[in-house]
This record gives C-alpha cells, structure tokens and sequence, in this order.
C-alpha cells in the first residue's frame, strides 16, 4: 500500500511545525541550545496536540550532529535514523501494552548501559497515565538518579493519573488545544502542498470538528477528500462529520426567538430523518449559542469563537436576540443533553427543550414590554369600561331588575392537531365536585411527585415537568399544560404518572390534561356562571315586613316563622 495518510505526511519534523504550541517549542528550544535540558519531562494534553511529534523532534535536535541547535537538520545520520526508527537508542514505548512492573524493569536494567550510536539515549513513553502503581515505583529511582546520557519523556492525556512522586522529578509541559485559525492555516499549507481543491467554508467546518487536534484535523480532511468528487465543499465536510450546517441552527434559533414552534420542529424533523445524530445536533446548538452570546459581548474577538462563522445571517440574528434570552436557552439545551443520554427517545426531550424555550422566550417578551405600551393598554380598557357604566345608567329600569337568564356559551370540545380531543364535560364535573383544600394539598407535593417520576421514568417525567395542578376532587385532578402537544405526549405516559403520584399523595386520582390557554378560558366560563348564579339568588324579591324587622331588631333577635 503506498498510500499514507495526510496526518503521517505531514506529521511535524521540526520544533516551528508543531502547531499552536509555541510556549512548549521556544522554551525546549533555548534549553537545548544552553544544554540546559533536565533529564525527565511530561508532556500532557489533549489528543492529537503534538506530544509525541515534539518528543521525537526533541530526541533529534538533541543528538543532531549540528547540536547544540535550535532545530534538527533532518540531514545527518542521526536524524535520519531517528526519524525512520532505525536507530535503536530512541525507545518509543505504548505504556498501554506495556503497563506491568517487568516492562519496568527491564527499562531500569538497560538504562545503564551507555547508548551505542547517538550521544543520549531517549526513552519516549506515551500514554504513561496506563503503567500500574507498582510498575511506576519501579521507575521512580531511575528518575531519581538517571544516568547522564539517559532522558525520559512521558506523555501523556491524562497528567493527574502520574504519581505525584514520578511528577515531582519531572518537567512539566501543559500542551493546549489548537485554536481554530492555526488549524485552518496548517491545512492551507497542505492542500496546498498536494494540490488539493478545498472550499474556505470546508477548511473552517473541518477544524470546528477538531475540537483543538491537528491530527484529527486532517483525518477529517482526507476522510472528506475520499468523499468528495473533485473539490471538498462544506456539504461534504458535514457528511462526513455528521455536524449540523451551521445555516439550519441559525434558522431554527431564529424561528425560536420568534415562537414559530412549527417551524423550528419541522426544522429538527428534517434534520433527524437525513440521520443525523440527535445528541450532535444538541452539542452543535449549544456551543452555536454560545459563540452568539460571546460575539454579542464582545464584537471583536472572533478568535475565541468555537463552532460559528461571521457571515452576515450570524450578525442580524446576534442584532435581534438578547443576552438573558440566550443564556436560558442554553441552560435548557444544557439540562436535556444530560437527559438524552439515558433515554431512547432523545427526540422528544429534544422537542420539549425547543418548546420551552420558545415559550420562555414569549414570557420575558411579555415581562419586558415598554411601560408605554402598558399605558396605552390599561387606557383602552377603560375607556370599555367606562362605556358600558355609561350604557347600565341610560339603560331602562326594567331591563337592570331582570337579570339576564342565558348562559354563557360553552366552548366546544375539539380535536387538536396533535389527536388531542379536551374533555370539557369532565373537567366541569371536576370544578362542580372541586376542594380547595385538596388542590392546596397536591400543589405542596407536587416538587417531591415530580422528583419521584424523575427517577422512576424520565420520559414521563419530561412530559409533565412545566405542568401545575389546576383544579381536585376526590376522583381526578385537572393538570393545565403548556401546549396541547403536551397533553398528547402525556396520555401515552399516563399510567406510570398516575401511579407514582399515588405512591407520593396516597390518593388514587386520574388525571386530566388541558392546555393553559383552554384552561383559563374553561376557568374564565365557570366564574362567570357562579357570578351568575349569585346574582340571581340576591335578586329574589324581599319581604317588606321581614326587612324592616331586620332593620329595628338585628338579624341575632330576628326569628322568622312561616
């Protein structure tokens, strides 16, 4: 096979090709030059960042017959030995397959003997943090006291596993995740190089999916390459990663902030059934929000920016989207990421994030209207108010003694989009049985039922969270919902809700569902009768004598016989 992989081509020869970690290269550099380089050192941090490139970079400028220099020659023997492995003085060890105390020892044993081709011998052992407890109180005497030709380099993903005896006795190099823009500049070098056909959007997508490697960067890249007929686009960059473009966040984001819920799950819809992954699609939106609210911050650092592009479409929705309303949609993002992973429905935690928050945003709408246009609503209402005392007083005596007899118009039952069909008649008989102090009893164990549920299902948890109890009798409880679509998403759950509110309250109710809006219209209706229905008893004709008793005597002296 002659083909080799991008990342093996164009793995860095020199201390100026390692990417983005300059702090690292300068700093060995000059202790190199000085012959001032220790004996022990740790390379730590993210995958793909360099660490093992610089080790070996290290061990060549080292031993490099130019030395001392800043930079290997890569054209003397020894550099051409270390770099093709030829040279059996640079020891590259897998501490994951070599993790035991023999492997150690036979380390520890050889180290003594001076090295046979290149002036130092260089023992590089990647992924140290796998070497048992025993296996590194084994090395920690060689680290102690080393022989002069000998250096070692741990690397590294995970430093806090290290002992912090074998620590102590070593050089620290804290190797940081690359940032977007030097990943981006890396790759133009190499397609450069292999005149290859990458569009500007593809580079920048390619080193968002990176998340900080180089080397998972041209993974991605070749991978895309493969993909790709004659030039890489952005299309098939995010084929490949099963990314999310970042257009469709800005639209679903956009139709969010302004409460088109069809079209933000019609959106997601889209984006589920061309198989993309639910979990990445959260990921990708979270940190799309979160560059949204660093950019609104702070315009001019587009650096620090993770997983967006500066385009035009970006700016307006930065322009028309605030702060606050930002940082709560991605607590709830946030809140339902942790709750997919343990469902197999993620789209539905999903749908119900993208409700609230929709729904969240329309409250503090609402909340953070202009006091004007409070005004000017309060004004007109009562200047309607105002017109109808005026239409009571001209009116003539006849028609204010005789209370109207019609009732007010009941609102029909109806199917929502959704299958749900409102049962009205159910809920009225509910409000005629109704206890307050039975309401007031649930609402106080409601927090701990909803608790409970959580941990006994959390897919019927999600479809009640944002409920509250409305209305009790000692048969059912009404349960007001935000939309009708949570209704629906409940009766497919209602038997485990009905029973953990049972083992919670010790009452055996069944619960009906209605959405808020029908429910304050229902409510509105059913005080209204009752006002009525006062009304008319107050207005029964009184006895002439019994009132003028009343008024002479009191009502505790008055007795009424018939």
């Amino acid at each position: 096979m002659s083909y080799q992989a991008l990342y093996r081509v164009w793995r860095p020869r020199q201390f100026q090709d390692v990417v983005g970690q300059t702090h690292i290269t300068r700093t060995l550099q000059n202790a190199i030059v000085q012959e001032k380089f220790s004996h022990a050192y740790i390379f730590s941090g993210p995958r793909g960042t360099g660490k093992t490139s610089a080790a070996k970079i290290f061990a060549k400028t080292i031993n490099c017959e130019k030395a001392p220099v800043k930079e290997p020659c890569n054209e003397c023997a020894a550099c051409r030995g270390i770099q093709d492995g030829s040279i059996s003085d640079i020891i590259e060890m897998d501490a994951a397959s070599n993790t035991s105390v023999e492997d150690i020892r036979e380390i520890r044993d050889k180290v003594k003997y001076a090295s046979s081709t290149v002036p130092y011998k260089v023992y590089i052992i990647d992924e140290v943090h796998m070497i048992s407890t025993s296996a590194f109180n084994a090395l920690l005497k060689t680290l102690e006291e080393p022989p002069k030709h000998v250096v070692f380099i741990l690397a590294t993903t995970e430093p806090h596993k290290i002992p912090l005896t074998v620590a102590s006795r070593c050089q620290r190099f804290d190797f940081k995740p690359i940032t977007s823009k030097s990943i981006v500049e890396r790759m133009q070098t190499v397609v450069s190089a292999e005149n290859i056909g990458v569009s500007p959007d593809a580079l920048e997508t390619v080193a968002l999916a990176a998340e900080g490697g180089m080397r998972d960067a041209l993974s991605i890249l070749d991978q895309a390459i493969s993909y790709s007929d004659e030039r890489v686009e952005l299309e098939d960059v995010l084929a490949v990663t099963g990314g999310v473009a970042q257009g469709l966040l800005t639209d679903i984001v956009q139709a969010l902030k302004q409460r088109d819920v069809q079209r933000a799950l019609s959106l997601l819809d889209d984006l589920i059934q061309n198989g993309k992954d639910p979990a990445r699609f959260v990921y990708d939106l979270i940190y799309f929000l979160r560059d949204l609210l660093l950019y609104k911050s702070a315009p001019s650092l587009e650096g620090i920016l993770e997983r967006a592009m500066i385009d035009e479409p970006f700016k307006q929705l930065a322009g028309e989207v605030s702060n606050n309303w930002i940082q709560e949609a991605i607590t709830h993002l946030n809140q339902c990421q942790q709750e997919i992973k343990w469902t197999n429905s993620p789209k539905v935690f999903i749908e119900i994030a993208l409700l609230t928050i929709a729904d969240k945003g329309h409250e503090r709408q609402e909340q953070n209207a202009p006091d004007s246009e409070k005004v000017m609503e309060l004004m007109t209402k009562i200047q309607h108010l105002e017109k109808e005392l005026n239409a009571l007083k001209e009116a003539p005596p006849a028609a204010k003694q005789q209370p109207s007899k019609s009732e007010p118009k009941r609102s029909r039952p109806r199917s929502s989009k959704n299958g749900y069909t409102i049962p009205y008649e159910k809920i009225r008989r509910v409000l005629n049985a109704a206890e307050r102090p039975l309401l007031k009893e649930v609402q106080s164990q409601w927090a701990s039922f909803l608790s409970k549920l959580k941990s006994a299902s959390a897919p019927a948890h999600a479809t009640i969270q944002d409920s509250k109890p409305a209305a009790a009798s000692q048969e059912a409880l009404v349960v007001q919902f935000k939309y009708e679509i949570h209704c629906s998403l409940f009766l497919d759950n209602q038997e485990t809700v009905e029973s953990v509110l049972k083992s919670v309250t010790g009452k055996d109710w069944t619960i009906i569902p209605i959405p808020a809006h029908n429910w304050q219209e229902l409510r509105n209706e059913y005080i209204s009768r009752q006002e009525q229905s006062a009304a008319e008893e107050e207005g029964k004709e009184k006895d002439p004598l019994v009132e003028e008793a009343r008024k002479l005597v009191g009502d505790d002296l008055l007795e009424i016989h018939e």
